[in-house]
């Protein structure tokens, strides 16, 4: 079992940032990928990012990219989504998956590969 603790959601205006967070416990052990999804109400869960275990492959939803950036440290167990330039259509409801195992290099666009969820935390783009 793994389990996932979101923080860092909240309020910001539009053109803001904020750094959401996730730490991992239980069967660190295991090599695992991770990637950060978001729902917003009525729309289905989308990918925003995702990161393979060794960090060195990174994947970006098009609507994020040269805006939000993903990193993980294997050390800590956390991977983190640094979010730039915030538009109000980034409002949604922030989920950190965890995918294991996995091979070091790879990282998963599928929101049904992966094992784990966290409980989410709300984001709020004000315009």
């Amino acid at each position: 079992q793994v389990q996932l603790v979101e923080s860092g959601g909240g309020l910001v205006q539009a053109g803001g940032s904020l750094r959401l967070s996730c730490a991992a416990s239980g069967r660190t052990f295991v090599s695992y990928a991770m990637g950060w999804f978001r729902q917003a109400p009525g729309k289905e869960r989308e990918l925003v990012a995702a990161i393979s275990w060794s960090g060195g492959n990174t994947y970006y939803a098009d609507s994020v990219k040269g805006r939000f950036t993903i990193s993980k440290d294997n050390a800590k167990n956390t991977v983190n989504l640094q979010m730039n330039s915030l538009k109000p259509e980034d409002t949604a409801v922030y989920y950190c998956a965890v995918r294991l195992p996995s091979s070091g290099r790879t990282y998963y666009t599928n929101k049904d590969d992966y094992n784990y969820w966290g409980q989410g935390t709300q984001v709020t783009v004000s315009s």
